[in-house]
């Protein structure tokens, strides 16, 4: 990237959220993240060139010994010219949400992070012609707490995720309730991949069309999940044996699926161990100890730092996020042997474990031809097409320290609404399930 040549109209907006904002480019594959910040913000130019260095140095040193180099893209930190930001800023602000404008762009430091635009196939540094079809997943935590620090046993039964959209939407407001709605939704959905799933018109087509289109996505989407396109060192970490814990939560459709083929429960993650989402969790399963048992060795590590302040850096409280960082998570020890060291260990890894707990899984899939498809391009075959795919893992900046905490706070707060604003459920027989509609959910089957 030259930046003596930046031209403001060669970039788009592409979206942001609470601490950043991306643009794109029209025509190469890559894209800028800039930091956002409120109007009275007081950060130097080498601070966020630091802030910006070190989410560079996670993602490059920790995470990709999680996922893989094929899934995680670093990136690196550019300086550009002020004006070019400034302008820039001025063109896109018409495009921002009305709602995140309560921060701004970063016009004053210069500094970005340059990353490939993972809404499209990396495989070509420049962006191909040819229609993308993209899927961003929340995968959330994957498993149920397993800890013996768990205080209330309903933690033990019901994920956080179900949990926490109670205390999120006290009052449901829209929840697929109408059949009618739910309908035209699905319609409109197929409607806009058809061509994708079923390029020649006439193919398919009736009262059961949309659901053929809708499986064929599930159906591609779990294919992509299920792939396996890099290694990883952390791929050895077998972080819970599969008989230990919960194996699903019980608000979840999941259950419901398992009760429909007579079963009661689901034997570990049933997840292939080199696929993207096996990855995923047993980097979500380094929360070993859960927020519970997680906050008194946290203030374990607050009073040595009040009384010793100097030893932050020393620490690696902020980084440096490098090799001895990552070589400190593999400790997988759960008995307290009240050292600074083991607490400073457990809170390193529940700060990676909240990372993957809250990154996204960009899928990015582009229909080819039969002779277009070779073997450096991985293939994933449809009913009546192929797609060319690529698979990216973002939202990887690590969770701040200080956010423990309030994670803490809000771990109470969560069950104890919880419990006082949901009945428990009866468990339903299965004949009770086989008489509901059938709905559109993505159930992953041990393989």
């Amino acid at each position: 990237m030259d930046a003596a040549k930046m031209d403001e109209n060669e970039w788009t907006y592409h979206g942001e959220g609470n601490k950043s904002l991306v643009v794109a480019h029209a025509q190469r594959c890559v894209v800028l993240r800039f930091l956002k910040f409120p109007p009275n913000r007081n950060k130097t130019s080498e601070e966020i060139f630091r802030h910006l260095q070190s989410i560079v140095d996670f993602g490059k040193n920790v995470m990709t010994e999680f996922f893989g180099e094929n899934y995680v893209h670093h990136g690196e930190v550019v300086q550009l010219p002020l004006d070019f930001v400034k302008q820039l800023c001025l063109k896109i602000q018409a495009e921002r949400p009305e709602s995140r404008c309560d921060k701004d762009l970063d016009t004053l430091s210069g500094y970005a992070m340059c990353l490939p635009n993972l809404t499209r196939l990396h495989t070509s540094h420049f962006a191909e012609h040819r229609p993308i079809l993209c899927v961003e997943i929340k995968p959330k935590c994957g498993f149920i707490p397993f800890s013996r620090h768990v205080t209330q046993e309903m933690k033990h039964k019901v994920c956080r995720y179900c949990m926490h959209q109670h205390l999120k939407n006290g009052e449901l407001i829209y929840g697929c309730g109408d059949q009618r709605d739910t309908a035209a939704d699905w319609n409109e959905l197929a409607c806009h991949l058809k061509p994708f799933f079923y390029p020649s018109n006439g193919l398919v087509g009736g009262p059961h069309c949309t659901g053929t289109i809708i499986k064929e996505l599930i159906h591609v989407i779990t294919l992509t999940l299920l792939s396996s396109t890099d290694k990883c060192r952390a791929g050895d970490m077998r972080l819970v044996p599969s008989s230990q814990g919960r194996s699903c939560c019980e608000a979840s459709p999941f259950s419901k699926e398992l009760l429909r083929n007579g079963k009661s429960h689901a034997e570990g993650s049933g997840l292939p161990r080199g696929c993207l989402l096996y990855k995923t969790l047993q980097a979500q399963m380094l929360d070993l100890l859960d927020i519970e048992g997680l906050y008194p060795l946290y203030r374990r590590v607050e009073r040595h730092l009040q009384e010793f302040p100097e030893e932050r850096d020393l620490l690696q409280i902020d980084g440096p996020y490098n090799e001895a960082f990552y070589q400190k998570l593999r400790d997988l020890s759960t008995e307290d042997d009240g050292t600074l060291a083991y607490a400073l260990t457990k809170v390193q890894q529940y700060r990676v474990a909240m990372t993957a707990k809250d990154c996204s899984i960009m899928i990015a899939l582009s229909p080819c031809l039969q002779d277009e498809c070779s073997d450096q391009r991985p293939v994933i075959p449809a009913s009546r097409a192929r797609f060319a795919f690529s698979v990216s893992v973002l939202d990887l900046d690590l969770k701040p320290y200080e956010s423990i905490p309030h994670q803490h706070k809000l771990d109470g707060k969560i069950v104890s609404y919880y419990l006082k604003n949901v009945p428990p459920k009866k468990e339903p027989g299965k004949a009770g399930l086989l008489a509901e509609p059938d709905d559109c959910t993505l159930v992953l089957h041990k393989v």
